[in-house]
């Protein structure tokens, strides 16, 4: 059976955390279901043609102010006592992630690539590479220096500087080689929300945004664009655009 590069790719616009974590789920648990059912397939035929491909899919989306930690994260990380989280508008969640406790917001892209890696190279390790590789190349089309920092996941501006700074956290899972969970690049982010905790764990670093270091406010649109360029050119996808009634039926999943 070929490999279906297919993604098909939604931005859903200002939405809830929790309703977009859901709504990964029930999308990964659809292509899971494909997956076993072409195994039961595979066990009583050996014709692959009666298989069907499983799909992929590529969300975007600004969320309401929230932090939410990874599963091996450490709650002291945030700084603040929970009823506080009121007070300034956010809402907090642990969630089944890699990675430790980030801040989403408005100004700030965030991507859900729920992806059957089987489909593309079953490494998660270089999945992750390829997600960093995504940032780096579209923070370079605006002149910024960015990269890796060995031993920490994300993206970096000037990553070989003692003043290196976090512009894109990442965070995934993977089941079955289904991803879910993916990055949250800076873009206008409101940056004083970082202040209440220690960001991925990593209290010597700080946390910037494209608008930090271009001094300008950028138009998110045009940033998207070129993030699903970048994203299309290094998995060698093909993005097909689908509406959000689209993927909502395909889950009964309302968002």
């Amino acid at each position: 059976m070929e490999k279906n590069k297919k993604v098909q790719f939604t931005d859903l616009g200002q939405v809830e955390y929790k309703e977009t974590w859901d709504f990964q789920e029930s999308l990964l648990a659809s292509i899971s279901k494909i997956k076993l059912d072409n195994r039961a397939k595979n066990v009583q035929t050996s014709n692959t043609d009666s298989q069907l491909s499983t799909p992929n899919y590529l969300l975007f989306c600004e969320h309401n102010p929230v932090y939410t930690l990874g599963k091996s994260g450490n709650e002291n990380h945030l700084l603040l006592q929970e009823p506080f989280l009121q007070t300034i508008g956010a809402s907090y969640y642990r969630t089944n992630r890699g990675g430790d406790i980030t801040f989403h917001g408005s100004g700030q892209l965030v991507g859900y690539p729920i992806l059957d890696l089987d489909n593309f190279t079953t490494d998660i390790h270089l999945y992750l590479r390829n997600l960093e590789e995504v940032i780096i190349q579209v923070c370079a089309s605006y002149g910024l220096v960015a990269g890796r920092v060995e031993g920490l996941t994300g993206v970096w501006i000037e990553p070989d500087k003692p003043e290196k700074r976090k512009i894109c956290a990442m965070g995934v899972k993977a089941s079955r080689w289904i991803t879910m969970h993916g990055f949250a690049l800076n873009i206008n982010t409101d940056l004083t929300y970082f202040d209440h905790i220690v960001p991925c764990g990593i209290a010597e670093y700080g946390v910037t945004s494209l608008k930090k270091e271009l001094g300008r406010e950028l138009d998110v649109k045009e940033v998207k664009l070129k993030v699903v360029a970048a994203f299309a050119d290094l998995f060698q996808a093909q993005i097909q655009n689908v509406s959000r009634e689209t993927l909502e039926n395909i889950t009964n999943e309302k968002l």
